[in-house]
């Protein structure tokens, strides 16, 4: 869908899930690529897979939280390509214990901080210099949907990361956009990889998690593979400090319903609707049937008599 053919780009968070994702959507579409993570054999093991495609591929181990090795990560896949065309901030971390905002400690907070937003704003900022004295290149954050609200399973350092990381976004992708650097962000939903898998669907959250969404399912790797690749595109030219959620229509939503609204049995006698809809996943309530044909004086007429 998209030629990546002579351009170099540098995937952070490499060597699973998303991030190895990434890397071989690229790899397919001819792209040479610098992959980093902490793990130098995860890394290697996607690496080969992607040269297996045809990649040029450089592994540079390294913590994105540490500037020294965000640096060095730079200068090596430069010295190594001559050049960065793309950068896709991948790497983050979050907290998976459910402690409380009221109880949660701050070495968590500095610990994901360090990763989800410093570490993606220095690769940023050098990459960027890169990119500016260069003249062009694409760079795009993985942000999220926790970024934009409120949400049950949001962690609050991580909300917050994501949220600046999101508006960091914005704003460089506005500063950088008249010397050809465009700066974009995916938000991603509730996306299965086959590393989380088998976890998701054992404890049935799965179901869970579509009941709330939209389109009634959890996203694919592939449904964020090719966005991302978009937006590191040619084909997204002219696209430059915008956020392109990909989440089944969650934030376009105002929540979702996990039982059908009463208001979708009403009037199925003389205007039923089209096609067939999500059950849901909880029990109706009991005054759910009470109101499956209207509202009692509104839609139909209260029998004020007593008689049957």
């Amino acid at each position: 869908m998209f030629d990546f053919t002579g351009k170099t780009v540098l995937i952070t968070g490499a060597s699973m899930g998303l991030g190895e994702g990434f890397a071989h959507g690229f790899a397919q579409a001819g792209a040479d690529l610098i992959l980093t993570a902490r793990s130098a054999d995860l890394l290697e093991a996607v690496a080969e897979v992607c040269r297996s495609k045809g990649s040029t591929v450089t592994v540079v181990p390294g913590d994105v939280s540490v500037e020294e090795d965000v640096a060095r990560v730079v200068a090596k896949g430069i010295e190594a390509h001559g050049k960065i065309d793309a950068l896709v901030n991948n790497a983050g971390v979050s907290d998976m214990r459910g402690i409380a905002p009221e109880q949660f400690d701050m070495e968590t907070w500095n610990w994901i901080m360090s990763i989800d937003l410093n570490g993606a704003f220095m690769f940023m900022r050098d990459v960027g210099k890169h990119m500016l004295k260069s003249g062009g290149g694409s760079i795009v954050n993985i942000c999220s949907i926790m970024g934009h609200g409120a949400n049950e399973l949001n962690v609050i350092a991580y909300t917050a990361a994501k949220g600046a990381l999101r508006n960091l976004t914005l704003q460089l992708g506005c500063e950088w956009a008249d010397r050809g650097v465009r700066v974009n962000a995916v938000s991603p939903g509730f996306i299965v990889t086959e590393m989380v898998r088998p976890a998701l669907e054992g404890m049935g959250m799965d179901k869970w998690i579509a009941s709330r969404t939209p389109m009634r399912r959890i996203g694919e790797l592939d449904e964020i593979v090719q966005p991302v690749m978009f937006l590191a595109s040619d084909a997204a030219s002219y696209v430059t400090g915008h956020d392109l959620n990909v989440d089944g229509g969650t934030n376009a939503s105002n929540g979702y319903y996990q039982i059908p609204p009463i208001h979708q049995a009403w009037n199925a006698d003389i205007a039923p609707r089209v096609g067939v809809g999500y059950e849901g996943i909880q029990p109706r309530p009991d005054w759910y049937e009470a109101m499956s044909a209207g509202i009692p004086g509104i839609h139909y007429t209260i029998d004020t008599t007593g008689e049957a």
